[in-house]
């Protein structure tokens, strides 16, 4: 039995290192996780290994061919290594107001049913009337293969080793900036990312006799931001979140809110959830969106149970354009609701507090279904634990041209002084500074405290001025406010020193400049 459970440990620990060995055995796929019985022509299920660029282009291509009125192929940029990254808009031609829809897979290059969904839904949508009526109401802009040069290898990294989704507010990846100014320019309305996750864990050894390992075949994560209106956050968790799993579990599938495990000491915690803006479902949610990832299970297991894995991921992504489809109309009186909530204060800091839950498991002794008690952080119950008034807009200064670059691939309208101008404001006085020793995703975690008091100051022409009162303000706050968890100063964006003032003011008068 000792040497069942060090072989099994030893092969989660090969997995997570070179991510070449499939750590799941007959026995839990026959039991569990059944393949689909579907049809799939996608590149993957032509050949032995999973659709590669080219495969993906020659897909592509073909459907553009056969529905020329329907779907337009557009390249937002190029990968690192030069290949050119795609993006569908599948749209019909008629007099109703559509609404925005943005999907994409391949974020992470290690996570092939994204991809495969994706490229196996433009079928459908295309070619099956089931599907089709769904473009009479959605404008559907889709990007398959995110992440090209990690997918090209089964890699979970960008070439440069950053992961994609960290990096949607500090943009140091090329891909990450074509992403995101896609998004942008699209305006998207409900936005999902579809991924796969790791079921298989080093940590998951420590809990039950034998270890575990994951019985989900989906996660939903979203987000508990609390910069996001409560009307926006309950749409999404009770509508499209809601339907989603209804339609799950009628096909039998076991799903539930997504949790990742954390090593705690000699146990294990998770994290439910989302708040922060640095991965995609909150950076996503804080442009106006209704917003959602979907995790399947399926990192390192090659291509077992591949149909159920695509199968779940349509499931959902067809369940997530059915509630879009008939709902279309309160959708926009949702997003406007959202939009022009105007709080009196926003949140900086948030603490998301633990509690205790039970989860399902399979247990890899007998490979029966257990469940585990379990300490849980919920980011979905976030408590606010530092605020600040929120401001009419926010002045910063010419030199800091990097930061209005950002700002405006977040999708962010910039305004400039056209004169010198003394002006009111708030500033910030840098009180502490911790920077970490290393270095995480290209950047080094600044932590900073700040103390707000009010001047006058002379403000040169050419200062640049982000107002609030715009589509996208919910995400200019969250990278702005320099004590915040996912801000430019935590990622290096802006580097600070003790006692300095910052460059960045807070404009608190409900006028324009």
């Amino acid at each position: 039995m000792k040497n069942k459970i060090l072989f099994l440990i030893l092969n989660v620990i090969c997995c997570a290192s070179f991510g070449q060995f499939n750590p799941q055995n007959d026995e839990i796929t026959k039991r569990f996780f059944p393949d689909a019985e579907m049809e799939i022509s996608t590149p993957a299920f032509t050949k032995k290994g999973f659709t590669n660029y080219d495969d993906m282009m020659t897909y592509i291509n073909k459907l553009v061919a056969e529905h020329p009125k329907e779907i337009q192929l557009s390249f937002i940029g190029e990968s690192q290594k030069g290949k050119k990254i795609p993006m569908l808009v599948l749209n019909k031609e008629n007099t109703a107001e559509k609404l925005k829809v943005w999907f994409q897979g391949g974020l992470h290059g290690d996570e092939p049913a994204g991809t495969e969904t994706m490229l196996y839904l433009l079928d459908k949508i295309l070619n099956d009337a089931t599907y089709n009526y769904l473009l009479d109401k959605i404008t559907l802009t889709v990007v398959p293969m995110a992440n090209i040069d990690g997918y090209e290898k089964q890699d979970r990294y960008a070439a440069n080793g950053l992961d994609l989704n960290r990096d949607q507010v500090k943009l140091l990846a090329k891909e990450t900036n074509y992403l995101k100014q896609a998004f942008s320019d699209f305006g998207a309305e409900v936005a999902v990312d579809f991924h796969e996750y790791r079921p298989f864990r080093k940590e998951f050894s420590l809990l039950g006799p034998n270890g575990i390992c994951s019985i989900y075949d989906a996660m939903f994560m979203y987000s508990g931001n609390l910069n996001l209106p409560k009307n926006l956050r309950d749409y999404t968790q009770d509508v499209f979140v809601g339907n989603a799993k209804k339609t799950l579990e009628a096909n039998k599938f076991i799903f539930r809110d997504y949790i990742a495990s954390v090593k705690y000491k000699n146990d294990v915690h998770f994290n439910q959830c989302t708040t922060e803006a640095r991965s995609s479902t909150t950076s996503f949610a804080l442009t106006n969106c209704i917003s959602s990832l979907i995790e399947i299970r399926g990192v390192n297991l090659q291509k077992t149970s591949f149909k159920r894995r695509i199968k779940t991921t349509f499931l959902i992504a067809t369940s997530f354009l059915k509630t879009a489809y008939d709902d279309a109309s309160k959708i926009k009186d949702v997003l406007k609701t959202a939009n022009d909530a105007k709080p009196k204060n926003l949140v900086v800091v948030c603490d998301k507090p633990q509690e205790n839950q039970t989860i399902r498991a399979i247990d890899l002794n007998d490979y029966q279904e257990i469940s585990l008690d379990v300490k849980v952080n919920n980011a979905l119950k976030s408590i606010p634990v530092l605020e600040r008034e929120r401001p009419f807009g926010y002045l910063i200064l010419p030199e800091q041209k990097i930061l209005i670059d950002k700002l405006s691939v977040l999708g962010l309208k910039i305004n400039v002084l056209n004169e010198d101008k003394t002006i009111n404001v708030a500033a910030y006085k840098v009180t502490s500074l911790q920077i970490s020793p290393e270095e995480d995703e290209g950047f080094k975690a600044q932590k900073i405290t700040t103390e707000v008091s009010s001047i006058k100051k002379q403000f040169p022409k050419g200062t640049y001025i982000v107002y609030l009162d715009q589509k996208n303000a919910k995400i200019a706050t969250e990278v702005l406010e320099p004590e915040s968890e996912n801000g430019f100063i935590k990622f290096e964006v802006l580097k600070p020193s003790l006692n300095s003032e910052l460059p960045i003011y807070r404009y608190l008068t409900n006028e324009k400049l």
